[in-house]
C-alpha cells in the first residue's frame, strides 16, 4: 500500500471509539477539505494529505490537555513508514500549530501546507456539520447548551480557553463565528461564508425559539 494509503489505515484504527466529533469522519472531511484547497494553491499534496490525516491522531482533549502525545505519535508513525526527517518535521509542525487555541496564540511554524490544513479543519466547525458536532461536543462533557444569565467569555489566552467552561451556544461567540475571518486561503475564505452565515440562521432561529416567538 501507499502511504496516504497506510495512514488511513492507522487513523481509521487508532481513532475506532472516539468521540463522534473527532472521529475517523472528522478526519475524512478535513482530509477531503484540505485536497480540494490545496489544489488551489502551489503546495506539497502529500505533506497537506498527511497533515490532515494526522491532525487529530491524539487530540489534547482527550488526553488530559497533553499537546505533546499527537506530535509523538505521529511522528513515530511516519518513522516507522520510513517518511524522510523533514516530512516528519513538517507533518510534526502542523499538528502543533493547528488548533485555535483561544484565537490569540501566535504561531511559532509558518508553512502554505499549515495554512491548507487549518483551513480544512476549521471549515469542520462551521455550518451544519459544525453545530451538530458542538452540540455532540457539549453533550459528551455535559456542557449546559444555553444560559441567558452565561455571557460569552472573550478574548481568552490559550491556558483560559482550555480550562473555560461556559455554554454550548456561548461557544459559537468564543470559537465558531469567529473563524470565518481566521481563514488562511482564498477557497477556505469562500468555503467558510455559507457556512457562517448558516450558523447565524441557526443561532437566530434558535432565540426565536427560546423567547417563544417561533
Amino acid at each position: 500500500m501507499t502511504l496516504i494509503q497506510n495512514t488511513i489505515s492507522f487513523v481509521k484504527k487508532q481513532l475506532e471509539h472516539a468521540e463522534s466529533g473527532h472521529d475517523w469522519h472528522h478526519i475524512s472531511r478535513v482530509y477531503n477539505n484540505a485536497k480540494r484547497i490545496a489544489e488551489q494553491e502551489d503546495c506539497d499534496m502529500q505533506i497537506v494529505q498527511l497533515g490532515a490525516l494526522l491532525h487529530d491522531i491524539a487530540d489534547s482533549k482527550f488526553h488530559n490537555g497533553d499537546e505533546s502525545i499527537g506530535p509523538k505519535v505521529a511522528g513515530e508513525f511516519l518513522a516507522a513508514q520510513n517518511c524522510s526527517q523533514e516530512v516528519i518535521d513538517h507533518v510534526v509542525k502542523i499538528i502543533e500549530n493547528i488548533s485555535f487555541k483561544g484565537g490569540n496564540t501566535t504561531k511559532t511554524f509558518h508553512s502554505l501546507e499549515l495554512d491548507v490544513v487549518q483551513d480544512a479543519d476549521r471549515l469542520d466547525a462551521l455550518g451544519a456539520v459544525g453545530i451538530a458536532r458542538t452540540f455532540n461536543y457539549g453533550g459528551f462533557k455535559n456542557t449546559p447548551i444555553y444560559d441567558p444569565e452565561v455571557a460569552p467569555k472573550m478574548q481568552m489566552t490559550k491556558e483560559e480557553y482550555k480550562n473555560h467552561r461556559g455554554t454550548t451556544i456561548n461557544h459559537f461567540y468564543e470559537k465558531l463565528l469567529l473563524l470565518k475571518d481566521l481563514m488562511n486561503t482564498k477557497t477556505g475564505k469562500e468555503m467558510a461564508q455559507g457556512r457562517h452565515e448558516f450558523m447565524e440562521v441557526f443561532l437566530s432561529q434558535f432565540y426565536s425559539e427560546c423567547d417563544g416567538e417561533k
